[in-house]
């Protein structure tokens, strides 16, 4: 029970006052108590009719209250609202006010429209072995001249025309064993020096890259990126047309390089940041529990563990 500061009557003063008026009659107690013969009657008859359980607080909720909404409209806005109707529109059709609908809708689990739509279920992979498909894809970044604004906190301290670079991302389907290269551009040559780069470095762990996933940019379209993908022995596949969720091992790396390399630290400009990638690589290879691994590296998952080479 929640009484507020100034109550004359708790529940245990509600017991003394029965006490009192059974012994001294119902003024006398209602005096001592100080509260008037009206409040000590009301008390004195609820625990006639209910018992000391009736001197507890009651609810000061009504036990009904009128609804304008009968079943019969309930149906019809919800029958509006499934047909993709928004709140106001649907307030006019039915003639009530925005906020009754809005309350009407609430109680159907129908205020937002995304509750109409159905939950799309996450279809989850994992290649068998290393090699059997890479992900590749790219990021662009923001070079670095100097720490500017956002670093010191001075608006007029900016840098103007700085550029971009960009940072080509290849990760192992099986064992997320991931590989970054830095490149000024993300045109088709970069891309091909990218995937050579990255077969290379994934051979040197004994792994062979068999397939391959990118999305629909021009570089991976390219008839350059499709010769040497042929050169290599290797099958390319494109993730479906605005879809990156198809791609989302390397779009999920992208955002754990940003997150804990790229913009994890304050650096004094692109070149420092660039060397410190090869450190980073080879601690998220070898060090960085990985939840899809059993919270295990990615190094885990490579035949022999081959930590000399991942850490070059």
């Amino acid at each position: 029970m929640n009484s507020h500061k100034n109550a004359r009557l708790t529940f245990e003063g509600r017991k003394l006052l029965i006490e009192r008026i059974a012994v001294m009659g119902l003024m006398p107690a209602a005096e001592a108590a100080g509260i008037s013969r009206q409040t000590a009657r009301k008390w004195q008859r609820r625990f006639e009719q209910d018992g000391a359980q009736a001197l507890l607080d009651r609810s000061s909720r009504p036990t009904r209250t009128r609804t304008t909404v009968g079943s019969e409209l309930a149906q019809r806005i919800e029958q509006l609202r499934r047909a993709r109707m928004p709140m106001r529109r649907i307030a006019l059709v039915v003639g009530r006010s925005v906020a009754t609908i809005s309350r009407v809708l609430s109680s159907l689990g129908l205020s937002s429209l995304k509750a109409l739509d159905p939950v799309q279920p996450v279809v989850r992979y994992e290649r068998e072995a290393p090699g059997e498909l890479l992900h590749m894809d790219t990021k662009k970044l923001g070079r670095i001249v100097r720490p500017s604004h956002r670093v010191t906190g001075n608006r007029r301290d900016s840098v103007d025309g700085a550029g971009w670079e960009f940072a080509h991302v290849a990760i192992d389907d099986h064992s997320r064993v991931g590989f970054v290269q830095m490149h000024a551009d993300e045109r088709k040559e970069s891309a091909v020096q990218a995937l050579k780069a990255a077969v290379a470095h994934y051979k040197a762990l004994g792994v062979t890259v068999k397939r391959l996933l990118t999305d629909n940019g021009s570089a991976y379209r390219s008839k350059l990126f499709e010769k040497t993908c042929q050169a290599l022995g290797i099958k390319h596949a494109f993730t479906r047309p605005y879809r990156p969720q198809t791609n989302g091992k390397a779009e999920r790396f992208i955002q754990t390089c940003l997150r804990e390399w790229a913009y994890g630290r304050v650096w004094n400009n692109s070149a420092e940041r660039t060397a410190w990638l090869p450190s980073f690589m080879a601690y998220y290879n070898t060090r960085r529990p990985h939840s899809a691994l059993d919270h295990k590296p990615p190094a885990s998952r490579i035949h022999g563990n081959n930590l000399l080479q991942l850490n070059t």
